[in-house]
């Protein structure tokens, strides 16, 4: 009996320390079930940055989990001209473009040293038809990869550069928080060329944007470093100003 709990800790300490938690540790997960997805984890060795974890044209064989480090993944059109379609953080899934066609449609590559949780999609499949909590549990995410889609067309409709960097460091912040780190003060693993990429934009207007930011106290920039110093001024520029109740006049 004791060595089956020395198994489960050790599991879940396992689990616990890359950022597969967030898929494989849904709360009713037992101890058998447990052992059973953990088996099929593969843990592959560390990309450095630039290296790619899967290209376009790639078939699917498996979803990915950054462990550590974080990702971009890359759009290239008929005239190959080139477009950042999305970050990834650690614990987020990653592989899900090609879930439609079988085939991925973006490249995936590291912005920084990282490594992957490697979930091959044929066990998993056949895992989550016996674990119902795990099923839900990746039907939650791949809702928070479509949201985070739709967030992206939204940045692109804003007209203003403002409000799409203010929604860009809004949306990150709020990952960042899911992921239990700060929301206030986190690095920025992308380049200023790449946000742009990212936003349409070109860099000299992300880098004016956020020089602009930082001046008016939003924001402090240091290298790649963030500190939101203002949250609500940040939330007022994405959402708008807040809304008075009837009644209420507004002081100043």
């Amino acid at each position: 009996m004791s060595a089956d709990v020395v198994d489960l800790a050790k599991l879940r300490h396992s689990c616990g320390q890359c950022s597969l938690q967030v898929l494989c540790l849904p709360a009713a997960i037992g101890g058998t079930d447990l052992e059973q997805l953990d088996e099929i984890v593969r843990n592959r060795r560390p990309l450095e940055p630039g290296e790619s974890l899967f290209r376009a044209g790639q078939s699917l064989s498996s979803l990915y989990v950054a462990r550590e480090g974080a990702f971009k993944t890359i759009a290239t059109n008929e005239d190959g001209e080139s477009q950042v379609i999305g970050f990834h953080l650690p614990g987020e899934l990653m592989g899900l473009d090609a879930l439609g066609t079988g085939h991925h449609a973006c490249d995936a590559q590291a912005l920084t040293r990282a490594s992957v949780c490697e979930v091959p999609l044929a066990q998993l499949e056949s895992i989550c038809a016996k674990l119902p909590g795990l099923q839900h549990q990746l039907l939650r995410i791949i809702g928070q990869g479509i949201n985070r889609d739709q967030s992206h067309m939204e940045m692109l409709g804003r007209r203003q550069a403002a409000e799409r960097i203010a929604l860009f460091l809004h949306g990150l912040s709020e990952r960042y928080r899911l992921l239990g780190r700060s929301g206030e003060m986190f690095v920025l693993p992308m380049s200023r060329e790449d946000i742009a990429s990212y936003l349409g934009m070109v860099i000299e207007t992300v880098s004016r944007t956020l020089t602009k930011m930082q001046e008016d106290g939003v924001i402090a920039v240091r290298g790649r470093q963030m500190t939101v110093l203002d949250p609500a001024r940040l939330d007022a520029i994405v959402h708008g100003p807040a809304k008075i109740a009837p009644g209420v006049t507004r002081r100043g």
